[in-house]
């Protein structure tokens, strides 16, 4: 077993974890859910979610990821609970699980750079992603992504990763600010921002029906569709429950405070959506395109073809996806760090060997993605309606009711904070954070199993 590494800097982990928190879940998967589901009205319910579930939930990742010192899988033996394994094994398989999908949409990102350059797009936007979303060029770009990403990988986390995030993330957001403002200038951009901006109150409503049926109760309203996704955009976009935090804090070595660090990781992250759905949704507005149309492809469907009717088109195209492309990889080393972690963590191997050969692996199970968009919608869906919500659920369990009072000692090592606040914290995991994730799950196994409406997942 190799040596293992630490952060370089405080700024490193924070970037690195900001980085892994901001990603396509942010600039590809949220405007667009953000549209779907009503705008403002799933914003709002979104930032509960990020700083009611979220934020505490990532506490707890943090609490595992410091205490052990240890991949997602073994944290939990090292820490004394080798019986809980199943949690770590969950989270890993989980990244596992996104990052082989992921990577296929990392590759149409690479394509829609070169689409703006060229303006290859701009002539028919829609049939210029159906020939690039699926087939052999889709496969060839799902390699040259997964090869960046294994490439950042290899060398570790102070000269790979920690060096990386530290450029990508200062320039996603400076890109992200000068684009969003430009979007402002837009003629007949001023209704997207009420639509992003402007909640719809009535529709934050859940009803509940108890008359036996699958699984004892129905949910309906608004709000039955969403619930499960503004939760698990949150822990998608926050990179929760994939194992990345765990794995990402079991490198942190001191006593920095992990209310500081996660405080920060959380605005950043979304501070950094709002940005995009601000650059995303006004687009849509000024160029007179329906919210929510197109589904995961209308990032590259409706904005390409907005691209195409404004001046500087080509210029602004190249900008833009290279943004979400800078974003994606960020996320994407994370996923893969994850399972590299485990590797060299217990076996007698390189980490370019293990980035390289779990990279392969990963790259093989993305094939489906890749070769029909109707897998990558399965994988997206299943990912988000069972996987996150499941894998969160078991740490909430863990720390919750199993670790109890060493996280809090954790949680409030180098904080300066009483019991209190610790006590508080526990409390939220025990209860609202604990409850929220279960209205989640089970409202995505309806979703799934229960014959509920498929209007509510959203096509590609």
């Amino acid at each position: 077993m190799s040596e293992r590494e630490t952060w370089a800097t405080r700024a490193g982990f924070i970037l690195a974890a900001v980085g892994s928190a901001v990603g396509l879940g942010n600039i590809w998967q949220f405007p667009f859910k953000t549209a779907e589901f009503g705008g403002a009205t799933f914003l709002v319910v979104y930032l509960v979610a990020v700083f009611g579930i979220g934020l505490p939930a990532m506490l707890a990742e943090f609490v595992v990821g410091r205490k052990s010192n240890l991949n997602t899988i073994g944290a939990f033996e090292r820490i004394g609970y080798r019986n809980w394994r199943f949690v770590g094994v969950l989270g890993l398989l989980t990244g596992f699980w996104i990052l082989s999908y992921y990577s296929v949409v990392g590759g149409w990102v690479l394509r829609y750079v070169g689409g703006s350059l060229t303006g290859a797009y701009f002539g028919d936007a829609q049939g210029y992603f159906g020939a690039i979303s699926a087939g052999p060029e889709a496969i060839a770009l799902h390699a040259v992504f997964m090869a960046l990403v294994v490439g950042i990988v290899a060398f570790g986390i102070q000269d790979g990763i920690e060096k990386a995030t530290k450029l990508m993330v200062p320039s996603i957001l400076a890109i992200l600010v000068a684009l969003a403002v430009w979007a402002f200038t837009l003629p007949g951009a001023t209704p997207g921002y009420a639509y992003f901006l402007s909640p719809d109150l009535s529709q934050l409503r859940l009803t509940v029906d108890t008359t036996p049926s699958f699984p004892w109760l129905t949910f309906g309203g608004p709000l039955a569709a969403i619930i499960p996704f503004a939760v698990s955009q949150a822990f998608f976009s926050l990179s929760l429950g994939m194992g990345a935090m765990i794995t990402y804090a079991s490198y942190i070595d001191g006593d920095e405070s992990l209310f500081g660090d996660s405080a920060t990781i959380v605005v950043f992250n979304t501070a950094i959506g709002i940005l995009a759905g601000l650059v995303v949704i006004p687009l849509l507005f000024a160029q007179g395109v329906e919210p929510g149309s197109g589904g995961a492809g209308a990032l590259f469907i409706s904005v390409a073809s907005a691209f195409a009717d404004i001046p500087f088109g080509r210029v602004v195209g190249v900008v833009f996806f290279l943004v979400v492309l800078v974003a994606a990889l960020s996320s994407a080393i994370s996923l893969l760090e994850v399972v590299v972690s485990y590797a060299i963590d217990n076996y007698p191997v390189s980490r370019p060997q293990v980035a390289v050969g779990l990279g392969s692996a990963i790259f093989t199970l993305g094939l489906p993605s890749a070769w029909d968009t109707a897998w990558l919608t399965w994988f997206d869906t299943l990912a988000y309606q069972l996987l996150l919500p499941a894998s969160v659920l078991g740490i909430l369990v863990f720390v919750g009711w199993v670790f109890g009072r060493p996280g809090v000692e954790e949680l409030l090592r180098g904080t300066g904070f009483g019991d209190g606040v610790g006590s508080l914290w526990l409390w939220l995991v025990r209860t609202v954070v604990f409850l929220g994730v279960v209205l989640t799950l089970a409202l995505g196994l309806l979703t799934l199993f229960g014959g509920a409406d498929p209007a509510i997942v959203p096509p590609l």
